[in-house]
């Protein structure tokens, strides 16, 4: 982490000494956003991750890498809608210059900023800058603890339907067995996943159509959306590390395991701290196979497990004791200021555009 602060600290010292006063000569005073808009375009570096288009027939394309700036000031922002986007490029000239648009008359349109959406979308544009971003700083790190939960993305599309699929009866039937009758049993996806399967055929395996999600909040009550779930794999200091997007009603243990796979492949680091919606014997055992630490909330599937368990924290409280893990697993707050920070600052909460890409 020392390492990782120093690097920080570099690029922090590049951006007061050089180039905001380069960009304050050039373009003008800038404002607060501004000066972050500058931040993120300069870590990031998205322009190098959008492939160069050379001479093809017919007429050429507009700039796309002013336009995923563009994008990039969106989301730094916080707007809801392109429309929005649009009329603030035309009259905020500083804004429009740091995308790459010398005039307005330049500012491609609507139609034109919603291919390149597409384009960006497809190619998987945003995940390959964010890998490498990742890769950049934080790859020969190592980090303390990863922090991994999910949070609700409403959508504004119609939910899949449910279809109904008529049962075997010659796989299922009903009642018990019969004296010397062996059934086999279909292995669930956790057994899938730890059973040998790759990365790339364990992110296939997941739900991705836009369907019903039910959640318990933080007060007890059943809330519910249509839409996605984003998982979220964060590092120490609310870095998101991995992310995976899937449909809405998956439950959360189903992705630990690809998303510690994806993790594991991108940064080094001990502990894993999970809540209690990932309480299981496999994914524990994965964690350790990776070397890791699972710190994981016990999850009481019993009410008499439920009272014991909170006899033994106001024992605790009593006692004014905490074990060495219960401070560590009070890290995973990481993870949820990433999600609320998504939502409120960069537009997780105004998706407006429809499919899982």
């Amino acid at each position: 982490m020392n390492q990782t602060r120093n690097r920080l600290s570099t690029i922090w010292n590049h951006f007061q000494t050089s180039l905001f006063p380069w960009l304050k000569e050039e373009r003008g005073e800038l404002t607060e956003k501004h000066q972050q808009l500058v931040e993120v375009l300069e870590m990031s570096q998205i322009d190098a991750h959008i492939p160069y288009v050379g001479l093809v027939p017919g007429r050429p394309m507009k700039n796309r890498c002013a336009i995923a700036r563009a994008f990039v000031a969106k989301a730094v922002y916080n707007m809801p809608t392109t429309e929005i986007l649009m009329d603030r490029l035309k009259s905020d000239s500083r804004l429009r210059r740091l995308c790459g648009w010398e005039k307005v008359t330049a500012i491609p349109s609507q139609s034109t900023f919603s291919r390149a959406f597409a384009e960006f979308a497809d190619s998987q544009h945003a995940e390959r800058v964010h890998a490498a971003l990742i890769d950049k700083h934080l790859g020969k790190q190592l980090l303390g603890h990863i922090s991994r939960d999910s949070t609700a993305i409403t959508a504004r599309e119609k939910p899949e339907k449910k279809t109904k699929s008529a049962p075997d009866k010659a796989s299922k039937k009903r009642g018990r067995p019969r004296k010397g009758e062996q059934r086999i049993q279909e292995p669930t996806r956790l057994e899938k996943q730890i059973g040998g399967m790759s990365l790339a055929e364990m992110k296939a395996d997941l739900p991705t159509a836009c369907n019903v999600g039910t959640k318990r909040n933080s007060k007890g009550y059943k809330t519910s959306w249509i839409g996605y779930k984003l998982h979220i794999d964060a590092g120490d200091g609310g870095i998101p590390v991995s992310c995976l997007l899937t449909s809405a009603s998956l439950h959360d243990s189903q992705v630990a395991i690809p998303l510690a796979e994806m993790t594991s492949q991108r940064v080094s680091y001990c502990y894993d701290l999970m809540d209690a919606a990932y309480d299981a014997p496999l994914i524990k055992q994965h964690s350790q196979a990776l070397g890791h630490v699972p710190l994981i909330d016990e999850n009481p599937r019993r009410k008499e497990r439920k009272a014991e368990l909170q006899a033994e924290h106001k024992s605790r409280r009593h006692a004014n004791y905490q074990p060495a893990e219960m401070i560590r697993y009070n890290e995973r707050s990481t993870v949820e200021r990433v999600n609320g920070r998504l939502k409120d600052e960069f537009g997780a909460r105004m998706v407006r555009v429809r499919g899982h890409a």
